[in-house]
């Protein structure tokens, strides 16, 4: 017996799509302006920014892909798109982090000249940019965990543009050119600590664990408060998506119920387990050892 509930929060797939086109132009700005100012740190900046256009039009692929209705072959639809893409995004940024530390490292053994000017003008247009990219997308960021790869795409993008420009600036007036790939060092540190964060959690949906919001223990709990059912065993919790947590398990009752006075149990225990977050349940009913002992007792009696 299935119970059915929904709370899903709106994502607009509009904002991703003028995202893509912000970011698109400002790659294109940054790797010119990298190469002629011949700073790691806007080559740094552009990459990034390149990987934040290719994140968002997956991102946004996978947001129209995720509405698609189900059929016979896809029977959940393409939920699970987003999911994929979050991890694809999560782990391109740690891959363009580690290339980056190692090009900064390279940048502190042989250091090189860096037009200043570029390199501000630039990141100042970086600022604006990706700073209203994050806006747009800040509050379904909260809501989607696709939305929140592409959302930290570009807080990072944000970050580094602001120490673009502050190294511009340490360039410019004080000569340090030390500073350049010391912000890409800092900068790619922080983006491999916040993605990690996102692959651990899209691949322990993939790997339908349970989620970490959820205690087994206030499932057992929640059965507990109904005097007909004995227990709740053979538990398997998991989330489809973001929102939607499924729970399957095997209910024993303490007697041999009709049919009708099962199904009243297990709609007011679906309901309250909607309290704790679980959208979907499926239950296998079974006579306890309790309802076993009255059958065979009445079996025996005739």
């Amino acid at each position: 017996m299935e119970h059915h509930h929904h709370h899903h929060h709106n994502v607009s797939g509009g904002k991703l799509l003028f995202s893509v086109i912000l970011n698109l132009v400002i790659t294109v700005a940054q790797f010119i302006g990298g190469i002629l100012s011949g700073s790691l740190a806007l080559l740094s900046d552009a990459l990034h920014n390149f990987s934040d256009v290719m994140s968002l039009v997956i991102s946004y692929y996978a947001h129209k892909l995720s509405h698609r209705p189900q059929n016979l072959k896809q029977t959940f639809g393409f939920k699970r798109a987003e999911i994929l893409a979050a991890l694809f995004n999560a782990s391109v940024l740690i891959a363009v982090s580690v290339y980056l530390i190692v090009e900064s490292i390279h940048r502190f053994i042989e250091p090189q000249a860096v037009a200043s000017t570029w390199v501000m003008a630039l990141a100042a247009l970086g600022i604006v940019v990706n700073g209203l990219s994050a806006w747009m997308l800040h509050r379904d960021a909260d809501h989607n965990i696709n939305i929140r790869s592409a959302y930290l795409h570009l807080i990072g993008d944000l970050m580094t543009s602001f120490a673009v420009l502050a190294g511009g600036a340490m360039i410019y007036f004080y000569g340090w050119y030390w500073i350049d790939p010391l912000l890409s060092l800092l900068i790619s540190f922080y983006l491999i600590r916040s993605s990690y964060g996102i692959v651990k959690e899209s691949t322990g949906m993939l790997m339908q664990f349970a989620p970490s919001d959820i205690s087994v223990d206030a499932i057992i709990d929640k059965a507990a408060q109904f005097d007909a059912i004995e227990n709740i065993h053979h538990i398997h919790l998991w989330q489809l998506d973001d929102e939607t947590v499924f729970l399957e398990a095997r209910l024993n009752f303490h007697q041999d119920l009709c049919l009708s006075e099962v199904s009243a149990v297990i709609h007011d225990l679906s309901h309250a387990l909607e309290d704790i977050g679980i959208a979907h349940t499926t239950f296998q009913c079974e006579t306890g050892k309790n309802g076993r002992e009255a059958v065979s007792a009445s079996c025996h009696d005739h």
